[in-house]
């Protein structure tokens, strides 16, 4: 029994990388059914790939035209679809936005790239790095040497698969009031520079440099920076409003008559300097100690280890480990309707029965299609 406030939608979704099974993932946490269509053939699931946990997932081979007809009366009487191909590959599958919408004239089809479905970058490859890098955001992170790419964080997920599932809800709920489908067209180019709109706020109001490290909420500020303790462990200082910074002063015993002036930029290195010194005097655990959970917003800074034992995260059950696995739990939090992880992440083809005999196909349909080699061969056969 699925849970969450997505339960009741149906989703169908074309097997892909990165960006594509968050999505899935997201949409299948807060209930939503969603059936993945995978290439037929052998393929093991893993309970360390955590982005493909909580959906079923249909083998098929998409050349065949029986597997074709099979994706066309999924999306029959689904919500939505959604696909990460480059563009023109799902209309020379015979799957294409305008073929599936014929077929059901409310279906909300999610399209994602990296560059768009058009544009001169259009057809050619590309990774989070170079999406975010035409948005002005690679440029504005890093060091005051070089850009450096912030994982894979801002074009892949933030402005990839968070655009998308916003997108495919912001379109069924127009098609259920409407009953008019549409096309979702969700560039990770296009996310990026929306996530960007605070800063070109800021440049357009003159308090933005184009320099990386030299403005606020880039680590050039002094009072908003990473700094090494004395066991070489790090933590995040983020005091930007006067009384969290005077606090700051108080909590590190800095008395140096020069931090006063707080916003002057000329003064931030130098200041950064000693504030740097101050906070090397104690390891990250004595920091912790002294001012997490205060006002100066603070928080040490954790690696993939000890993020989920941190005492906040323990009292929130942020991570949940499953078959061996510490993974994120679902979120956002709902109070009445409380997601859930759905299920483990699905060998290809394990749910071909289930979930094609769940989503209206016959029995009869269903040995058509494994005679004619659409799908494979019955699990555990």
């Amino acid at each position: 029994m699925r849970q969450g406030p997505l339960t009741g939608l149906k989703v169908v979704e074309f097997a892909g990388i990165g960006p594509g099974p968050f999505c899935g993932m997201l949409l299948s946490d807060l209930g939503a059914d969603v059936v993945r269509i995978d290439r037929k053939g052998a393929g093991r699931a893993s309970p360390s790939d955590i982005t493909s946990r909580g959906r079923r997932s249909v083998g098929l081979d998409l050349k065949n035209p029986a597997a074709t007809e099979t994706c066309l009366k999924l999306m029959e009487t689904a919500d939505a679809v959604f696909e990460g191909f480059r563009p023109g590959v799902m209309e020379r599958l015979g799957l294409g936005p305008d073929v599936a919408l014929k077929r059901n004239p409310k279906l909300v089809y999610g399209r994602m790239t990296g560059w768009g479905q058009f544009g001169p970058y259009a057809q050619a490859a590309g990774h989070d790095m170079n999406y975010i890098a035409i948005t002005g955001a690679l440029n504005a992170i890093g060091t005051k040497d070089k850009p450096v790419p912030p994982l894979n964080l801002v074009g892949d997920f933030g402005g990839g698969a968070l655009y998308l599932a916003f997108g495919l809800l912001a379109g069924v709920i127009h098609a259920r009031e409407t009953g008019r489908g549409q096309v979702i067209d969700c560039a990770m180019s296009d996310g990026a520079a929306s996530l960007m709109s605070m800063f070109y706020g800021f440049k357009a109001g003159g308090a933005w440099k184009e320099e990386r490290r030299a403005n606020l909420l880039d680590g050039g500020a002094h009072f908003y920076d990473t700094y090494q303790c004395k066991d070489g462990k790090w933590v995040s200082i983020g005091s930007i409003e006067p009384q969290f910074y005077a606090l700051l002063l108080e909590k590190t015993g800095v008395k140096d008559p020069e931090f006063a002036a707080q916003m002057k930029r000329e003064g931030w290195d130098d200041l950064r300097t000693k504030l740097a010194a101050a906070i090397a005097t104690k390891t990250q655990a004595e920091w912790t100690e002294i001012m997490g959970g205060t006002d100066v917003c603070f928080a040490p800074v954790l690696d993939l280890d000890e993020a989920p034992k941190h005492p906040h995260n323990v009292a929130r059950q942020t991570f949940v480990e499953i078959g061996g696995v510490t993974q994120p739990a679902p979120a956002p939090r709902f109070s009445a309707t409380p997601g859930a992880i759905q299920g483990p992440p699905p060998a290809i083809g394990a749910h071909d029965r289930e979930a094609l005999g769940d989503w209206g196909f016959s029995a009869a349909d269903i040995e058509a299609l494994q005679a004619a080699g659409a799908i494979g061969e019955p699990v555990g056969a």
